[in-house]
């Protein structure tokens, strides 16, 4: 009688141990359909709708690739992916789980975790008016294109850590990802859903993050307001504008107007080190294999700055004051620091007017923008 309850409880665990093989792993990805369940995707209207990028007045216009031109199909695909974590291996996180839009879309931690609470090793990057930076994006440039940087954070094992193989086959297969894959790129199978197409659509969103021009300066530009004495003040030695009257804080040679970067590449004097060898994150430097290129990272935007923190590659500092900080001291000297990178001189209220004006760069319009908020399904 014990062995006939003793086999009925092993039959009972064999049994509910096989349930679990069967259901839990359909769990992670419940939108997947089986392969045989298809849709003939030509029956769905391939129309797509052109979509005209709004650019304030003050900016420069945007050149979109021939390639890859705007649609509302194809931003609405790529905004969907943006914010889908099913582009990380464990389907926990995303690539808006390190830019976030209320810090416009950079990440208020730092230095980001990824799958399996893996740290990365640089900030992740103020993604406002990124369309403009048309190549060598990343703190190191090495992505050629908005669309080769897509492939970056999604292999990176620090960050999405998957493959594109897997990646595909998922889209392949799901629900809803065919038709609209359909709708934006006029695809005839699910078979035709690859990392090119993802990567488009993916820089078609991240293209129409662009600034509001709502800005206390871009208004002040634009001839609506008028700054405060302390802004303007720390405008006119931001970008050197009365060298007699004010002193020069060097920043609008990297910062420079309209977009307040010029999308190069310097060493600004953080490390204290002799020897460019000696650089633990080498920067551009890992990219080019030349030694002068050593400790040289992209110039970021100012444009939300004051409500972005941390600062610099690997976000060192907090606050807009020990940035200043830095700055007004001269920094460390290696044989490739930017010459413009010297002491200073300025003193504590024209350190805090040159933040005053720095603060007239964050854009409200653009951290509320419910066109970047999730997709409602």
């Amino acid at each position: 009688m014990k062995r006939n309850v003793l086999r009925y409880k092993v039959l009972i665990l064999l049994a509910i141990t096989i349930l679990f093989t069967l259901i839990i792993p359909g769990c992670e990805h419940e939108h997947i359909r089986p392969s045989a369940d298809r849709d003939d995707l030509t029956t769905i209207p391939f129309q797509p709708t052109p979509f005209e990028l709004p650019i304030p007045s003050n900016y420069p216009k945007m050149p979109i690739p021939a390639g890859n031109p705007f649609t509302e199909q194809g931003i609405y695909l790529g905004k969907k992916l943006f914010y889908d974590p099913i582009l990380s291996r464990d389907s926990t996180i995303s690539c808006a789980s390190c830019h976030l839009q209320e810090h416009s879309f950079k990440d208020p931690a730092g230095i980001s975790t990824g799958v399996g609470q893996r740290k990365g090793r640089r900030t992740s990057m103020n993604l406002i008016n990124v369309g403009y930076n048309q190549d060598r994006l990343f703190w190191d440039g090495r992505s050629s294109s908005l669309e080769d940087q897509v492939t970056g954070p999604v292999e990176d094992p620090n960050e999405l850590d998957h493959d594109w193989p897997s990646i595909e086959e998922l889209l392949q297969t799901h629900k809803e990802y065919p038709k609209l894959f359909r709708k934006a790129f006029g695809i005839q199978s699910e078979m035709e859903i690859n990392k090119d197409l993802i990567s488009k659509a993916i820089a078609q969103f991240e293209r129409t993050l662009i600034g509001s021009g709502t800005t206390r300066y871009d208004l002040a530009i634009q001839g609506k307001i008028e700054l405060t004495k302390d802004e303007l003040e720390g405008y006119m030695m931001f970008t050197d504008a009365s060298p007699g009257l004010y002193p020069d804080a060097e920043c609008a040679h990297c910062h420079a107007e309209p977009l307040f970067t010029t999308f190069e590449f310097k060493n600004n004097g953080l490390e204290t080190i002799d020897n460019l060898e000696d650089f633990l994150d080498r920067g551009r430097g890992e990219v080019t294999g030349q030694l002068m290129d050593n400790g040289k990272f992209k110039i970021p935007t100012l444009y939300n700055a004051a409500i972005s923190p941390p600062y610099m590659h690997d976000g060192r500092f907090e606050t807009l004051e020990e940035v200043m900080d830095h700055y007004n001291s001269g920094g460390h000297r290696q044989p490739n620091t930017d010459p413009l990178i010297r002491p200073l001189g300025l003193t504590e209220k024209q350190k805090q007017q040159v933040i005053a004006f720095v603060k007239t760069l964050t854009d409200t319009v653009f951290l509320q923008n419910p066109a970047f908020n999730p997709p409602i399904d």
